[in-house]
């Protein structure tokens, strides 16, 4: 969980129903942007002699190429701030709906680059519930041949959490808070509402 002021006052925004649609798009997209920067702590670079206008010195490029995996729809509202911060990264999309007397995961789309197996991946995806989706994608991802894998959420709760470590405890979890419990419905609570209705405005 990311333990920062400027993290914390955005994910009020989200969760304020009073915020407006736009205001809500640039919290998410905002807050997306401090989660990446808290995930790319443990990256690995490489070392590059770079000439300054003065004189040369070292500096570093990131050893693996990034790749964006927003769940759609959701996912797509955490996308659009991380490639201002990542602009040469590639972007695959997985489709996944949650099925509402079951909770469990359906997939009807998928489209990934073909160079993800030796790529940093990040499966975003605003809210972490049962854990079921995020499961079910990351099984895709490997399937693909990804190895490199971090989770990056707004909200994650414990069933959630503990679903993905226990089905794959080698995909780190960034997250901004972690609420309490799940209500009968699967959402968490007290959570934000719908992630993708309010960004896209179709609640």
């Amino acid at each position: 969980m990311v333990d920062h002021p400027l993290v914390a006052s955005r994910l009020t925004l989200l969760r304020n129903q009073k915020s407006a649609a736009e205001t809500f798009r640039r919290a998410l997209q905002e807050l997306s942007i401090l989660l990446l920067t808290e995930g790319a702590r443990s990256w690995d670079t490489s070392p590059l002699d770079v000439e300054t206008p003065l004189r040369s010195c070292q500096g570093v490029v990131l050893s693996q190429h990034v790749v964006f995996v927003p769940i759609l729809r959701a996912g797509l509202g955490m996308l659009d701030g991380m490639l201002h911060l990542i602009p040469e990264a590639r972007v695959g999309h997985l489709g996944l709906y949650r099925d509402e007397l079951t909770l469990r995961p359906v997939i009807y789309y998928q489209r990934l680059p073909a160079s993800i197996a030796s790529a940093q991946v990040l499966l975003l995806d605003p809210m972490l519930a049962t854990g079921n989706s995020a499961s079910q994608a990351v099984t895709i991802l490997k399937e693909k041949g990804a190895q490199n894998i971090q989770f990056i959420c707004v909200l994650a709760c414990p069933p959630g959490i503990e679903q993905l470590q226990s089905q794959h405890p080698d995909v780190a979890i960034v997250t901004a808070a972690i609420d309490p419990e799940l209500n009968q419905f699967g959402y968490i609570v007290p959570g934000l509402g719908d992630a993708g209705d309010r960004y896209f405005g179709t609640g």
